[in-house]
């Protein structure tokens, strides 16, 4: 016991440490999370560039954040003020009468060329709809509100996370291979299944963000052009709505249908033809078709468990947590296979 009194003193000290460490920069724990994500998605970028530059590696560094920040940075936060503001306007439009959700239910049990009565033997119950409806269009549209008053008002926050994560990506795109290196050699599990953690968190969060999130991106924006050519209101809110239900298995589905139902059952019958044969042709197939290409075989993980891994993401992390979910996920599954091999026999 006394022999091995200093090395557990000494681990309990590192534990206590690195504890306080991590409480010490917690605050900034998501902008450091992005700047890894966006280091692996364009680390490739920097090595091109640091050989082109002839080993300035500063420089390299520099323009990879200068494109990161035209390319990706900028258009999301440029969607999302609009966002913001549209759904503010919509949400004032609703509460005064302008916008009337009622009426359109109205219209809509009119035109429908069939007894109501049979609708109402399978379940489908047009008032139900109709308080249903209104009471989702007027919680969204109040809770996207209350989210721009609490980003104004943590304005400053946002903004310090924001700079934190440009600022670390600097270092990580310069430093990142040598960092890695640290962390393989003081970690104490084995440098290969240090590695095999390492390639498995890199690939997952690659196939996340380059495969869900662009062919999320992809289907949102279609869908957000879709509906404002055939007149649909809020066209990108309903675009971003349909990018955040096509990161998730349910997919964007859910959005366009209906509104194309909406509009036959309204008389606009080319017009909800439209969004029909779009939506199942070339939003619903973008999926199945480029999916597989970006996101690669080897990574994929059961539908069930991406539900699961990306609605307990977003439930602890919030946006981020669609990223956050599916690596832990893929952690919890290879450091299992690592012990079945271990100790299985």
């Amino acid at each position: 016991m006394e022999k091995n009194f200093p090395h557990i003193f000494f681990l309990v000290l590192v534990l206590l440490v690195s504890a306080a460490f991590v409480g010490l920069i917690g605050e900034f724990m998501m902008g450091i999370f992005w700047a890894i994500i966006l280091t692996i998605l364009f680390h490739n970028m920097y090595d091109r560039l640091t050989v082109r530059l002839k080993g300035k590696s500063n420089l390299a560094a520099a323009l990879t954040m200068l494109f990161i920040l035209l390319i990706v940075i900028l258009p999301v936060l440029f969607i999302g003020s609009s966002l913001v503001s549209e759904s503010i306007y919509y949400y004032d439009k609703v509460e005064s009468g302008e916008i009337d959700l009622q009426g359109t239910i109205e219209d809509i049990r009119s035109s429908i060329p069939m007894n109501l009565e049979v609708l109402e033997k399978y379940g489908l119950n047009l008032d139900k709809a109709k308080d249903g409806l209104n009471d989702i269009i007027t919680n969204g549209s109040q809770m996207a509100a209350s989210q721009a008053l609490t980003f104004t008002q943590n304005f400053f926050k946002f903004f310090l996370q924001f700079a934190v994560m440009l600022y670390v990506l600097f270092f990580f795109l310069r430093d990142g291979k040598q960092l890695i290196e640290g962390i393989i050699w003081v970690l104490p599990i084995g440098d290969e299944k240090e590695r095999a953690l390492i390639r498995r968190f890199e690939s997952v969060a690659r196939a996340t963000v380059k495969g869900s999130l662009l062919v999320a991106i992809l289907q949102g924006v279609i869908g957000g052009i879709l509906f404002w050519a055939v007149g649909i209101p809020a066209a990108m809110l309903w675009g971003v709505v349909m990018i955040f239900l096509s990161l998730l298995p349910i997919g964007s589905t859910i959005v366009w249908l209906p509104a194309a139902l909406i509009l036959i059952f309204q008389g606009a019958v080319a017009k909800g033809g439209v969004v029909l044969v779009i939506g199942s042709l070339v939003i619903g197939l973008a999926d199945n078709i480029l999916r597989p290409r970006l996101v690669g075989q080897d990574t994929k993980m059961p539908d069930y468990l991406i539900l699961l891994a990306t609605l307990g993401g977003i439930s602890w992390f919030g946006i981020s947590g669609f990223v956050i979910g599916p690596i832990i996920a893929a952690l919890f599954i290879t450091v299992w296979q690592m012990m079945g091999k271990e100790f299985g026999e």
